[in-house]
């Protein structure tokens, strides 16, 4: 089992190549108005701290799993 987080990755870019992902990242570079750039620019910042946040909890989730693998099934009764 890899650690990497392909899960939440791929989740990342169904969302940037979605419609309203492919939406705000042209408003971010490519608008007329400061305000659209202002906002457009807020939203992928929060997207990619999310997404981050998103990874981290999943390659963690991993760790913990393969350790446990790893050290082999111990039940107590």
């Amino acid at each position: 089992m890899t650690r990497w987080p392909w899960i939440s990755l791929l989740l990342a870019i169904f969302v940037i190549i979605s419609p309203l992902g492919r939406e705000i990242i042209h408003d971010a570079y490519f608008s007329g108005e400061a305000l659209s750039r202002s906002i457009s620019w807020a939203l992928i910042y929060v997207g990619l701290s999310g997404l981050a946040l998103i990874a981290g909890l999943e390659w963690l989730v991993r760790l913990i799993i393969s350790r446990r693998r790893a050290r082999g099934a111990t039940t107590s009764s």
